[in-house]
């Protein structure tokens, strides 16, 4: 009959446990390709390539090897992976039996009516081994196991993503930097050529075909863009320390060679990638994983309110008196028990755990949903960004060429006297701001291809990696 009453009292504890809360919205459904995209095996290939073998300038590889081994960001990732590496191992550790030494000795006083010779102080030893094991038939410490050991795949990806992140900055910085060298040339160059021309005019002016006014218009466009060569001084100083801090390293001079900046390609992988690759994207496998840890941390929050079962075991010496202690079989002593724990009242707390492991899982649905939602869209943004930059830059170099003929022209006829010196001045600065316009185009255009390449997932592949292949278990 008390076994009949247990088994109803347990049976009670399970049905009420509290019920989970539902999502009132349907799945995020995924679309099935990007617009106007084809699938191709080029594009594929290409995506999964590790980061040198899409970047093909050695002196970038470089950089981006010096930053894997010195970014502290990337050192403080590591700790984070070994912690939740440890967190594994300690969890693994809780499911396997406990076992512990156990020694101690004393003097201990009885009453006077209780065993013979009680007035006098007895002392006692006790030396042996004491077992505890909690038997997990609800597999909430095995659950509890894998949950870690999903965080910890997780804590992988996140360094996936940094390092993602970090080889895409660190591309588009250094492609900046030539951008900008290119545009400090120009602008020397454009200083260069304004003074001849205005030596021309001053010669001009002498002889009576001018007046002053054009040697100011001239003097005061070689200040203006003495200013703008500072100000790009400024930002090449600035984009440099910022490259440096990537690497890990305190300011020092990049060496780079920037003559050959409109020449830089990238390989084309725009126009023929299809969705699934998104599966790559080290934050889509972190935020996925994340969720099945959250859907494991509900089962182990469910398995409390069932019944635990334990067994206690002890094996050693004692002796109630030290000249007693004669050692096997005499002083041996063991024991062995089992038990049965579950809550029945004021499971406040089990409950709330329960109920926050779901709201934690709902949490991670969303975030997971949000990765999914980021990745699509910053994958389309590059493939409009990339056509129209490509579009607008053909259209740029069309610009400079004619702007190239033109100021060719109007040298010839302003030596010949037949143009002002306006036109002169119109032509050469026109010429400048489109050069300089093509240069911020490429390095534009660049960017955005980096952008889509790291948008897919690329740029982690072929890093030294913790020990992600190794196994904590079998799981």
């Amino acid at each position: 009959m008390k076994r009949l009453g247990i088994f109803f009292l347990l049976l009670w504890n399970i049905s009420c446990i509290p019920a989970l809360y539902e999502r009132d919205k349907e799945d995020l459904q995924f679309p099935e390709n990007f617009e106007n995209w084809e699938t191709s095996e080029k594009a594929k290939k290409l995506q999964t390539e590790v980061w040198n073998q899409f970047f093909n300038e050695p002196q970038l590889i470089s950089l981006i090897e010096t930053a894997i081994e010195n970014n502290q960001e990337l050192a403080v990732l590591e700790q984070e992976i070994s912690i939740s590496n440890n967190e594994v191992f300690a969890r693994q550790g809780e499911y396997l039996p406990k076992l512990s030494l156990q020694a101690d000795s004393g003097v201990e006083q009885k009453e006077r009516f209780s065993t013979p010779n009680a007035n006098s102080p007895t002392l006692f030893t006790h030396a042996g081994l004491v077992m505890s094991w909690e038997i997990d038939i609800w597999k909430k410490l095995r659950n509890a196991t894998k949950s870690a050991y999903l965080r910890y795949l997780a804590s992988i990806e996140g360094k996936r993503y940094v390092v993602t992140n970090l080889v895409a900055e660190i591309t588009d910085t250094y492609f900046e930097l030539k951008s900008l060298d290119n545009q400090l040339a120009l602008v020397e160059n454009y200083i260069e050529v304004l003074s001849k021309v205005k030596e021309i005019v001053v010669l001009q002016r002498e002889a009576g075909r001018t007046t002053s006014l054009a040697v100011k218009r001239f003097e005061a466009e070689v200040s203006k863009n003495l200013a703008r060569k500072y100000d790009i001084v400024q930002r090449i100083a600035i984009t440099e320390n910022r490259l440096n801090f990537l690497l890990g390293r305190f300011p020092e001079k990049i060496n780079r060679k920037s003559e050959d900046f409109l020449e830089i390609a990238l390989p084309e992988i725009q126009k023929s990638v299809p969705v699934d690759l998104l599966e790559n994207r080290p934050d889509i496998k972190q935020a996925s994983l994340l969720l099945e840890s959250r859907k494991l941390d509900i089962e182990v929050a469910r398995a409390r309110f069932y019944p635990s079962l334990t067994i206690d075991g002890n094996i050693g010496y004692e002796a109630f008196n030290s000249k007693h202690f004669k050692g096997t079989p005499v002083s041996l002593a063991y024991g062995l028990g089992g038990g049965i724990i579950a809550p029945l009242i004021n499971r406040k707390a089990i409950e709330a755990n329960y109920a926050t492991a779901n709201n934690l899982q709902i949490q991670a649905i969303y975030n997971y949903e949000v990765s999914l939602l980021k990745a699509f869209t910053e994958v389309t943004n590059q493939i409009v960004k990339i056509k129209n930059l490509s579009q607008k830059y053909d259209a740029k170099n069309k610009q400079v060429q004619n702007l190239k003929e033109s100021v060719e022209i109007s040298n010839i006829l302003f030596k010949a006297g037949r143009i002002d010196y306006i036109d002169v001045l119109f032509s050469q600065r026109d010429f400048l701001e489109a050069q300089v316009e093509a240069f911020e185009l490429k390095y534009s255009l660049l960017e955005a291809n980096v952008g889509l390449y790291k948008a897919l997932g690329g740029g982690w592949r072929g890093q030294p990696e913790e020990e992600e292949q190794r196994k904590n278990g079998n799981f």
